[in-house]
């Protein structure tokens, strides 16, 4: 073959530091979005969009090693706002921008082993351990889902967010009564703060007592990138079958790694579609919470609407 490889060719005006859009991508590569996506999702297991976002968030971190402004890579990023451009990184880092040292890795997980290499350069990993696509997808929109959730409860009133909607509802026995907005999303948050603090070996974490919208966010947003971390860690050593003493119990007691993530996932997904239930008896409108939407959503593509 004379001439540069197509498949760069695609890669290059995916990273262009031009090119934003998914528009402006296709159109440096001489092709159709349409095109464009199909091909790189095809050779390189990531859509476009997506592939972008995470190479650039890798570009970020490497600048934030070298002692770069938060501000000043959100905006090489191409991030609108300092704040948009900290959830997303701490999302797919496990910390804040504003925690990153020397040393802090600058790779991100990846299907194709394509990463950002300094300066400029893409660098390509032959073997690379990635967590299971499932359990990421999982974990991660478990997560972004219930921020949603929170963020929308912050347009009720304060009567609305505290009102008795469910009367004698209970999700757990231990956990008591969940009959509001506000119980739902309080137990929520507090079930990954609870969990958080046996692994890694915290006291048990103070609850607050009347908690509002805002102080729920400031929670979760402290506690789901180490949630993250923690299934992340998990994963990479292959410690599913590990087992946790958990010191907070009385007596203490042991939990397999994976059927605490379990537990995590299948209370976090019921309480989200309660608080969507409440969210909608309060009069407002909310989405279904479908993954296929997020994951859509996620890789720039069109969501909503039935499945075919």
């Amino acid at each position: 073959m004379t001439g540069r490889d197509r498949l760069r060719e695609l890669l290059d005006a995916v990273l262009d530091e031009d090119n934003r859009t998914l528009s402006d991508m296709a159109g440096d590569a001489y092709a159709s979005p349409f095109h464009l996506t199909r091909v790189l999702t095809r050779d390189a297991g990531e859509p476009p969009v997506a592939m972008r976002r995470r190479v650039m968030l890798e570009r970020a971190a490497w600048e934030l090693r070298r002692g770069s402004s938060v501000t000043d890579v959100a905006w090489t990023a191409g991030y609108e706002s300092v704040e948009g451009f900290s959830r997303a990184f701490t999302r797919a880092f496990g910390r804040a921008p504003s925690t990153v040292d020397e040393t802090t890795g600058h790779w991100l997980p990846a299907p194709n082993g394509i990463h950002f290499h300094p300066p400029t350069s893409l660098w390509v990993q032959s073997t690379e351990h990635a967590m299971n696509p499932l359990t990421e997808q999982l974990v991660a929109h478990g997560l972004d889902d219930a921020r949603h959730l929170i963020e929308v409860a912050k347009g009720l009133s304060d009567e609305e967010f505290r009102a008795t909607r469910l009367p004698g509802a209970v999700v757990l026995p231990w956990d008591g009564p969940e009959e509001s907005v506000q119980a739902v999303l309080d137990h929520l948050v507090s079930t990954v703060e609870v969990w958080l603090a046996s692994i890694e070996g915290h006291d048990l974490p103070r609850r607050d007592d009347d908690p509002s919208p805002a102080r729920l966010l400031e929670r979760h947003d402290a506690a789901a990138p180490r949630w993250l971390a923690v299934v992340r860690d998990v994963d990479r050593r292959g410690g599913w079958d590990d087992r946790l003493i958990d010191a907070l119990c009385e007596p203490p007691e042991s939990f397999v790694l994976s059927s605490v993530v379990a537990h995590v996932l299948t209370y976090s997904a019921h309480r989200r579609q309660l608080v969507r239930h409440l969210l909608r008896a309060a009069g407002r409108e909310i989405d279904t919470g479908d993954p296929i939407d997020w994951v859509r959503a996620r890789r720039g593509e069109t969501t909503g609407g039935p499945p075919c």
